[in-house]
């Protein structure tokens, strides 16, 4: 079989759990890990039906809203083992205000601080929500914890960036 990319092995880790509808797999991302890990909900349904043909996964009846809920394979299992034991692939930053402020000599100043400030105000929000997120995630589960404390870590040291950059106007 073809190698797994990354969306469709994350979809495979969270049926692990039970089955999921398309819905419910997009709702888990948004609650978790959707600020270091971006996908759509098309794409989500894409990889389904790509799951699905690969038999993967298989469809169950649908329900409420005719939501289908797709539940994990045997063969799904066997292939998420196996993607999970591979290296992570390497990471990409992709900061939009960096290539802004790269380019930043053909803004007039105070445009570009607001650009700042803007981005300092969303940080700030995450690095809230992500602090109010450590240990209470309702799963208990450390893994998720770990990727939590990385999202107030990563937060906190963009933050403070943020600040110096501001103070260097």
């Amino acid at each position: 079989m073809a190698d797994l990319n990354a969306t469709q092995g994350s979809l495979l880790g969270f049926l692990h759990d039970g089955p999921l509808t398309g819905w419910d797999l997009i709702r888990r991302v948004e609650g978790g890990l959707s600020r270091f890990w971006n996908v759509t909900s098309s794409h989500v349904y894409r990889e389904l039906r790509a799951l699905e043909e690969r038999g993967l996964i298989e469809a169950g009846d649908p329900g409420v809203r005719d939501r289908v809920p797709f539940s994990i394979t045997g063969a799904g299992r066997r292939e998420f083992r196996q993607w999970i034991r591979h290296p992570p692939a390497a990471e990409q930053i992709r900061f939009p205000l960096l290539v802004t402020l790269w380019f930043g000599r053909h803004l007039e100043p105070s445009q570009l601080a607001a650009f700042v400030d803007e981005a300092r105000d969303e940080h700030a929000q995450r690095l809230d929500l992500y602090t109010s997120l450590r240990g209470h995630l309702e799963d208990d589960d450390p893994y998720h914890d770990a990727v939590i404390g990385f999202g107030v870590a990563y937060e906190r040291a963009v933050v403070d960036w943020l600040d110096e950059l501001r103070r260097g106007r």
